[in-house]
């Protein structure tokens, strides 16, 4: 990390617009060159270490295929019956649903695994780029498409906010600024030690890192529904507006330079490739296994820690490894499964004192119609942004109005659903579970608090088209996807919980555990927990280098 470098104050908005592919041109071609060993080793490794992956999400992938890469021997367990975790594919009489991410905002880490590979990420998956990337529908009825250029969004602004084109100027600089601070620099180092945290206090001052993204936003625009455009982005990563860090405008930076974009086949086809890739290099996924269990060596140590020698599973079987990398919730991995006497830093206390994020409510449903009108991707916004923001964070409190997001992924591709049909799903941020809700009791009730919704919206007459129905809730997010109190992703990104103060890559607990995913550092999304594997690459040595440092430990 160089946190000198500093954001140049002379940079045109339409050098900032037009610089896009050349800056991560030029990153792919560094990490080429690099990875193109890393992949001999992938080869010709003959080390025998081994590693254990908990998990098959987007982290959990992308750290099994850095491992291989590595010349590691890699085995991931998924208890779930196929890969993805929260990335997980519904197949329904032809429907086919994406139970989470949708997106994808930064496509060159996708593409830098298949380099080091020594693979075309072109061959496997097709992307497209979507525009507009989103409509916000206000209460209203009025909308603002978000695109993806400069000129696009200040016709955008002109036509909703004229007087705020010069303020929305000055936020595009500062989120540029956020992006080459926080996302460049930041996002795949592993906050490691206490000077690295030192080592990013002049970054994190420049971002001003301590005002929330949404009191950022109100610095340079007035209008208010130009806020909540602005604003909202943070939701998708589990963050409050109101409470996350400003850092995190690097979103808006992010989706103008890389595009937000889709994958023929849905974000389940990016995952079947990945394990394609996985398999492919050597590597093994092992479905339907539950860890109940991380064993711990504490007759070894390692940097005066115990150290992680693989897994005991819920069939009382257990697998020995060299070192244990969790894509499970960062949270739930430290409480379940590993022993409290084992762990300094991550105590029960300490993480019950936590922050955790909001959950989701998601109501998948295919129709046996087509709403032609409806783009890709969609916020239907309710009459209160603040206010609901505080009852869903502060007050855990599950209330009547709401917001969603509407997710029509047939608008770009026919493949989701049968022919003249359209799949959907509909997700609204709901609290964790610390609300108190008896979500089995009253998840119908909710759907059907959604679907009047969306009838009185933008999907007339919805209920009697529909032919595939079903729902996830806060408690599957507990109890299929393990993720404790049901929060949708993991700690809540705050200033105090992030980079250094958010579990680390390398634990700082247990030696020879790794942790990857929305629950460590750089924290959710898929650029967020690809960039956690990348980090874990940092700190992570080759196959043979960790035999060799093995051996002389006592």
């Amino acid at each position: 990390m160089n946190s000198s470098t500093t954001f140049p104050s002379n940079l045109s908005l339409r050098e900032i617009d037009g610089r896009n592919n050349d800056s991560h041109n030029n990153d792919n071609r560094i990490s080429t060159d690099k990875n193109t060993t890393l992949s001999n080793q992938a080869n010709s490794s003959g080390s025998g270490a081994k590693a254990i992956v908990i998990g098959s999400g987007f982290g959990g992938l992308a750290a099994a295929i850095r491992l291989l890469c590595k010349g590691y021997q890699v085995t991931v367990l998924e208890r779930l019956d196929s890969p993805g975790g929260r990335a997980y594919t519904y197949f329904k009489n032809g429907y086919v649903f994406d139970a989470g991410p949708t997106i994808i905002t930064a496509p060159h880490l996708l593409r830098e695994l298949w380099t080091m590979a020594g693979k075309r990420f072109e061959d496997d998956i097709d992307l497209r780029l979507m525009d507009p990337f989103y409509r916000i529908r206000f209460d209203d009825g009025t909308h603002f498409d978000y695109r993806g250029t400069m000129d696009e969004m200040r016709e955008e602004i002109a036509r909703l906010a004229p007087d705020d084109l010069k303020g929305y100027d000055y936020f595009v600089s500062e989120a540029e600024r956020c992006y080459q601070l926080g996302f460049v620099q930041m996002a795949d180092t592993a906050f490691d030690t206490l000077a690295d945290l030192i080592g990013a206090v002049p970054a994190m001052i420049k971002m001003g890192a301590w005002r929330s993204l949404y009191t950022m936003v109100c610095q340079h625009v007035k209008n208010p529904k130009l806020r909540m455009v602005l604003s909202v982005q943070s939701l998708l990563i589990g963050g409050n507006p109101m409470a996350v860090t400003s850092a995190y405008a690097l979103i808006a930076a992010l989706e103008r330079r890389e595009g937000v974009h889709w994958a023929i086949g849905g974000t389940g086809a990016i995952v079947r490739a990945m394990v394609k890739l996985i398999e492919s290099l050597g590597g093994e996924i092992r479905y339907g296994v539950t860890v109940d269990k991380i064993n711990i060596d504490a007759s070894t140590v390692a940097r005066s820690k115990p150290i992680a020698r693989g897994v005991r599973l819920s069939d009382g079987s257990e697998l020995k490894a060299d070192l244990v990398v969790s894509n499970a919730d960062a949270a739930w991995t430290y409480t379940k499964l590993i022993d409290p006497k084992f762990r300094k830093v991550w105590t029960d206390k300490k993480l019950a004192r936590g922050d955790y994020s909001m959950s989701v409510f998601v109501w998948y449903f295919g129709v046996n119609r087509q709403y032609q009108d409806v783009p890709h991707h969609m916020m239907v916004l309710g009459p209160r942004y603040k206010g609901l923001l505080d009852d869903i964070f502060k007050h855990k409190q599950l209330c009547d109005d709401f917001s969603l997001y509407l997710h029509r992924p047939t608008a770009t591709d026919a493949s989701m659903a049968p022919e003249g049909c359209d799949t959907f799903y509909a997700l609204v941020p709901v609290p964790h579970l610390d609300s108190g809700t008896d979500w089995p009791a009253i998840q119908e009730q909710y759907k059907q608090a959604v679907l009047k919704r969306l009838e009185d919206t933008v999907l007339p007459g919805l209920g009697q088209h529909i032919v595939e129905s079903f729902m996830t809730t806060p408690q599957d997010f507990h109890d299929r996807l393990l993720s404790v109190k049901g929060a949708a992703f993991g700690l809540e990104p705050l200033l105090l919980q992030s980079a250094w103060f958010r579990p680390h890559n390398r634990s700082e607990d247990i030696a020879g555990l790794y942790m990857v995913g929305a629950g460590t550092h750089p924290g959710a999304g898929v650029p967020g927990v690809l960039s956690s594997a990348k980090a874990l690459d940092k700190v992570l040595p080759t196959a043979d280098q960790w035999v060799k440092q093995s051996s002389n430990v006592n």
